[in-house]
């Protein structure tokens, strides 16, 4: 199984049920998909707890005043089974919901938003989409 996949099930599955914290196993990967969701304002916050080999990655959810979600959706684009990749000239494309969602990409220089990618004229997979 797709661990990013795994990690985005679980957060659409709390948001769902309006939890407010949601437990992952933690990896670099996953550590770093978090922090780029809290820089962008999706989630409060987020902590690693050391607890073995990988530890917990647990993942404070984001609500409005009227208990609506912050994240409206979250799908993964790149799967194991097709890979997709995007050069900095293309990642304007990548969306179609335009400057409403935030896309996710593994660079060379490591885990980026598209803004951020785009600025440094570096292109990479595209890891997921979020809005």
């Amino acid at each position: 199984m797709d661990p990013i996949s795994d990690m985005l099930t679980g957060i659409r599955n709390a948001l769902t049920a309006k939890k407010e914290v949601v437990g992952l196993p933690s990896s670099r990967v996953k550590r770093e998909i978090a922090r780029i969701l809290k820089e962008e304002g999706f989630v409060s916050n987020y902590k690693v707890f050391e607890d073995g080999k990988a530890g917990t990655l647990k993942i404070l959810l984001r609500y409005t005043k009227d208990k609506e979600p912050a994240i409206s959706g979250i799908s993964r684009v790149s799967k194991p089974s097709c890979r997709i990749y995007r050069s900095y000239k293309n990642l304007s494309g990548t969306t179609a919901r335009g400057a409403y969602s935030t896309v996710v990409l593994s660079t060379s220089k490591g885990i980026l938003t598209a803004r951020q990618a785009k600025s440094l004229k570096l292109g990479g997979e595209v890891l997921l989409e979020v809005w």
